[in-house]
């Protein structure tokens, strides 16, 4: 193969077998010499991959055998390396979350779908959110809030009732989780350069997490999330069925 790719698949039984039967068709590269990752699995372990090696800046072609593949390509293994080669690429650019606990530690944490904020207990949170450092609500009453980028804005964002996001749009969604007050509130469209600041009221009483994907910090008292101008991740399309046209398309579903 004129790909020099290396193969990475999740737990899943299917996803083992097609990691053992790609090795065995086409060998495998290491990961240093590799100029493409291939990901089987579905997008719970494509979003993994863009974390574990996004240091690398190798682009990542996923193929679908997981319960959800919206950022994954059909499965079949022939023609692999034409695929490749034909793939389109889609850049993404992800978000920066840096957090202060009640601990007084900071920490930080990079998301590719969205960044959200939940209530830890029976308690409603109640949540100050800033943008560009101006207050534009001073109490907002919920279950929680997440902001999402427009690769992850068909995920936990639409589930919350958010926007469908277009790529290349330049804007985020901030979609409130189960709000109460405002009651008409219903979230935001934000220019992507924009910077969201989230603070938690009466965090003692009522403690709120967050979440950057996958990685979760509890206990928090402020967020500050904005979208990264120098780290990318590209993921390859096949371009009859690319992101865009997904992204499109999933807003005439019913």
């Amino acid at each position: 193969m004129s790909q020099r790719i290396y193969f990475v698949a999740s737990k899943t039984e299917d996803a083992q077998a097609a990691l053992t039967l790609a090795r065995e068709r086409f060998g495998e590269t290491p990961l240093d010499e590799a100029n493409v990752i291939v990901a089987f699995g579905g997008d719970g372990f494509m979003l993994q991959t863009l974390h574990r090696h996004n240091a690398r800046c190798l682009p990542v072609y996923g193929m679908k055998l997981g319960t959800v593949g919206f950022l994954m390509n059909q499965y079949r293994m022939d023609d692999l390396d034409q695929r490749i080669a034909r793939a389109q690429p889609t850049t993404l650019r992800p978000l920066m979350m840096e957090v202060q606990t009640e601990s007084g530690s900071t920490v930080a944490a990079t998301a590719f779908n969205e960044v959200s904020l939940l209530r830890q207990t029976k308690q409603a949170a109640h949540v100050r959110v800033s943008l560009n450092g101006i207050v534009k609500l001073e109490e907002l009453v919920c279950d929680g809030i997440l902001l999402s980028s427009p690769a992850g804005s068909t995920a936990y964002n639409l589930s919350a009732h958010g926007p469908i996001l277009p790529l290349g749009s330049n804007v985020l969604a901030l979609t409130p989780i189960s709000p109460f007050r405002p009651r008409r509130w219903r979230g935001a469209i934000l220019p992507s350069a924009t910077q969201v600041r989230f603070e938690v009221l009466d965090h003692y009483k009522r403690p709120v997490s967050a979440t950057a994907d996958s990685y979760e910090v509890r206990d928090i008292v402020e967020v500050t999330i904005f979208e990264s101008q120098e780290k990318t991740v590209s993921l390859l399309f096949d371009p009859e069925h690319n992101l865009e046209d997904r992204i499109l398309n999933e807003q005439f579903e019913i």
